[in-house]
């Protein structure tokens, strides 16, 4: 009832209290956040171009010394400014140079204690967050933070695009919440989640702001939000957006008390002084912004040096994995050697063994076939379920990647046989508990030179810089569900063409799988179809973007795929030097560059039921060549080819692309 008073609340100032008022805005002004003080209340408010993006929105907590959300006053602020350069290899961008302005804002509660909220404000990002002094007092040192009160009140008539979070302790074997549930397209803010328990970061939001622009394009009328959260580590819990309350917007939720199985705190135990996790807004005009935000890193730094043996790793990877279409069955030995020498063949640089291979190849025999891969020029990245304690999944190796112990063993095993990466999955949660453990197997694990890829999962917060062996989550309704059902197959291209705006915009994502079988089976001939092209398939290893890509061929995809086809997924890089948004709707179609070295990579898929039609000028990039779906006059996809691409004496190119199609330019 509280929250949806929050506005009413605003105005009844109390008679003989004045409201302070703090501005700032993006190096090029055209971005502002208002932080207030009005009646008792901090809040903070969002224009771009002068038009409202977010209506006045709580800013406050709760700890276990005090409160934080009521009572409040400015009593100090401090402008300044932010500036940094740095190198990336594992994200959408290398070499990363940025400007802010900074603006910290003191509030003082009724017990004359205080909190800082720290924004840091670019031309098309905001991230904030607060800090907590240690009080005058000697104590305390310490404080749990219980709840936050902070809130995100897009204009009326905001539609969204966003992921339910589920009931802890549900799904398969107890393993959720995983960051695995559906999305749904230009929702109304009002539509309620579909368990009742809020949204899963990223968010994102359509805004109905008519002058929102200041392009006179089609785009004119459009204006995007994203709403997420970086930095957080083992000192903090992760946390989602409530659901929708009419006066209060969305409110920063922490994790259900079953997560973890019931184990450990909702809250979080930080030591003081201390700091929250950023919460990040990225706002543009069209979506450029929003596919090409690098605020999750801007904020945050590495925690720990890379170890020198992963440095020479840092450049396009690639691995085959066997258990998407020959599932558990193939987790043994002969069929291993299948997939590393399909590694081999393709030149690329790993392969994976999935669940249960210590009990159905043994550890002897991992060693061998660690060995083997390495006379191929193959490295093996091997599969562990994180699990201990806190969910009924029986998939082995358990029991070691959550014991210090155990793990560290583990790893100097790992180093001896030559493995240089790990999956880990079935975390299940996103308490302090659970980002404790995270943190941990990437430390352990970086200090034996080995790389991390996690499952069943949360989303990364600015990981990809804390942590310089980190790779990529899933945290998304992955390639394994295209498997195990044929609606999530009829479901791929709306996936796909939505997570280059949202999952993907603010951390890696192992989608699991350029898959090129036509059928979901062993044989390629039963089970049910794939519902995309060949070429929508090769295009996602563009759109989708991780460092380490799974190019999930099958032995059998030697033969039958067009020579073509496997020349071009040869040569397919994973890292790049710059990305940048062409066009595209989320849901709908996608259009995206990006380069690595000095050559560019154009990539398209559509998810519509007919031909997409585009024009686009492509003569900065150089691009010369175009794989593309054929087609007949029926519209029927009778195959691919590479053609010349044609553009006019303006450099631009009108291309076409297939329903559940894509096209490569490059």
């Amino acid at each position: 009832m509280k929250k949806h008073l929050f506005l009413s609340v605003l105005l009844l100032q109390p008679l003989g209290m004045t409201a302070k008022d703090v501005k700032i805005a993006s190096p090029n002004g055209k971005l502002e956040v208002t932080v207030k003080d009005n009646g008792g209340l901090a809040t903070y408010s969002v224009t771009l171009n002068g038009q409202p993006v977010l209506l006045p929105s709580r800013l406050g907590f709760k700890a276990d010394f005090a409160d934080f959300t009521q009572g409040l006053a400015i009593t100090e602020d401090h402008p300044g400014s932010y500036s940094g350069d740095y190198r990336m290899w594992q994200v959408k961008q290398s070499n990363i140079s940025f400007k802010a302005n900074t603006l910290d804002v003191t509030f003082e509660n009724a017990q004359k204690l205080q909190m800082t909220v720290e924004l840091v404000v670019k031309d098309n990002d905001i991230a904030f967050r607060y800090t907590i002094p240690r009080p005058k007092k000697d104590n305390p040192k310490c404080a749990v933070i219980t709840e936050e009160v902070t809130s995100f009140c897009p204009t009326e008539g905001t539609t969204t695009f966003l992921c339910p979070q589920i009931d802890a302790m549900k799904g398969w074997e107890r393993t959720k919440p995983s960051y695995e549930e559906g999305y749904r397209a230009d929702a109304p803010m009002n539509t309620r989640s579909t368990f009742g328990q809020g949204y899963t970061f990223p968010c994102l939001f359509h805004l109905p702001v008519s002058k929102l622009s200041t392009l006179n394009s089609q785009l004119s009328s459009d204006g995007w939000m994203l709403i997420s959260e970086t930095g957080v580590d083992g000192q903090y819990c992760g946390s989602h957006l409530s659901d929708y309350h009419s006066g209060a917007g969305y409110t920063i939720a922490y994790p259900q008390e079953g997560e973890n199985n019931g184990f450990g705190s909702t809250g979080a135990q930080i030591a003081l002084p201390g700091a929250t996790p950023w919460r990040t807004i990225t706002v543009g005009e069209t979506l450029k912004p929003i596919v090409e935000t690098t605020i999750p890193y801007d904020v945050v730094g590495p925690r720990y040096p890379l170890n020198s043996t992963l440095s020479t790793l840092h450049s396009s990877a690639r691995y085959t994995w066997s258990w998407l279409i020959w599932q558990d069955n193939s987790i043994n030995y002969d069929d291993q050697v299948k997939f590393i020498d399909l590694a081999a063949a393709m030149g690329y640089e790993f392969c994976l063994v999935d669940n249960w291979w210590d009990e159905r190849i043994g550890r002897e025999r991992i060693e061998e076939l660690s060995k083997y891969a390495r006379q191929k020029g193959v490295s093996l990245m091997l599969w562990y379920n994180s699990n201990g304690a806190w969910n009924d999944a029986p998939q082995t190796p358990r029991n070691i990647m959550n014991n210090s112990i155990a793990r560290d063993r583990e790893m100097a095993w790992l180093q001896r046989i030559g493995v240089k990466g790990i999956k880990v999955d079935f975390f299940a949660g996103d308490k302090q508990e659970t980002m404790k453990l995270y943190e941990d197997i990437l430390f352990d694990a970086n200090r034996y030179g080995i790389q991390c890829i996690f499952h069943g999962c949360t989303i990364p917060r600015g990981w990809e810089r804390m942590y310089p062996n980190y790779i990529a989550s899933e945290a998304v309704l992955a390639s394994e569900n295209v498997f195990f059902g044929e609606n999530a197959a009829i479901q791929e291209p709306f996936d796909l063409t939505l997570h280059p705006f949202c999952r993907n915009a603010v951390g890696t994502m192992d989608w699991g799988g350029v898959i090129m079988n036509k059928y979901l089976s062993k044989d390629n001939k039963d089970r049910h179809s794939r519902k995309t092209t060949d070429v929508f398939e090769i295009a996602t290893a563009f759109t989708n973007q991780t460092a380490v890509q799974c190019i999930a061929i099958q032995p059998n995809n030697l033969q039958e795929l067009p020579q073509h086809e496997l020349d071009f997924l040869k040569t397919i890089p994973t890292t790049w030097d710059e990305t940048r948004f062409i066009d595209g709707y989320p849901g709908k179609f996608v259009v995206l560059a990006r380069r690595h070295a000095d050559r560019w990579y154009i990539a398209a898929l559509n998810a519509k039921k007919e031909p997409l039609s585009l024009t686009l000028n492509l003569s900065e990039f150089g691009v010369k060549n175009l794989l593309a779906d054929e087609a007949d006059k029926k519209g029927n996809i009778t195959g691919s080819a590479v053609l010349p691409i044609k553009a006019d004496k303006k450099g631009n190119v009108k291309l076409t692309v297939q329903p559940n199609g894509g096209a490569v330019l490059f």
